[in-house]
C-alpha cells in the first residue's frame, strides 16, 4: 500500500473491499419488521421531503403499482401518509410522519450499536485507527448524499436505492 493512498486505485480498491463488508453487516443488524424497500423509501422521503409515489418507484426501482402497495403498507404503519401536494391539489405526495422518522432512528441506532459491540473487541491500536478514519468515512457519506441529492435536481435520472 503507498504512502499516499488516496493517489493509488489499488488502494481505494483494498479501502472499498474492507468497507463493503460492514455496510453488509449494519444491514443484518437492522430490524426485520419491514423490507429493505420499505425502509429505503423511509429514508427517501426523510432525505428529501414529501415525494410522488411516481419518483419513488424510480427511486427504488420498482414499479409504480409496487410502490403504490408499499407506501399503502407504510400508511397503515403509520409510518408514511399520503397528503395533498400544495403546488397541484390533484398530485399526492407521500411524507413521513412523525413515527417514520422515530422508526428510521431506531433502526440507525440497531446498526450502530451492532457495529460498536464489533468495535468493542478490537485492540486498542485498531479502534485508534478506526478513529483516525472516522472524518474520512463521514466524507464519504457527505459525497454519497452530495451525488444523491443532484439525482433529485436531474428528474430524467434514476437515484440510487438507499439503505
Amino acid at each position: 500500500m503507498s504512502l499516499q493512498g488516496a493517489e493509488d486505485p489499488g488502494d481505494r480498491a483494498v479501502a472499498a473491499e474492507a468497507i463493503y463488508p460492514l455496510l453488509t453487516a449494519a444491514v443484518r443488524h437492522q430490524p426485520r419488521d419491514i423490507s429493505l424497500t420499505a425502509a429505503s423509501t423511509l429514508a427517501t422521503v426523510e432525505r428529501t421531503g414529501p415525494r410522488r409515489i411516481t419518483d419513488l418507484a424510480v427511486t427504488q426501482g420498482v414499479t409504480q403499482p409496487s410502490m403504490t402497495a408499499l407506501v399503502t403498507v407504510l400508511v397503515r404503519a403509520g409510518l408514511a401518509e399520503r397528503r395533498a401536494d400544495p403546488r397541484d391539489q390533484r398530485v399526492v405526495l407521500v411524507a413521513l410522519t412523525a413515527a417514520g422518522a422515530d422508526y428510521l432512528r431506531s433502526r440507525r441506532r440497531a446498526g450502530t450499536e451492532a457495529l460498536a459491540r464489533l468495535t468493542g473487541k478490537l485492540p486498542s491500536d485498531e479502534v485508534a485507527a478506526l478513529l483516525a478514519a472516522a472524518p474520512a468515512l463521514r466524507h464519504l457519506h457527505e459525497l454519497d448524499n452530495e451525488q444523491r441529492a443532484a439525482g433529485h435536481q436531474a428528474p430524467a435520472q434514476a437515484e440510487e436505492p438507499v439503505l
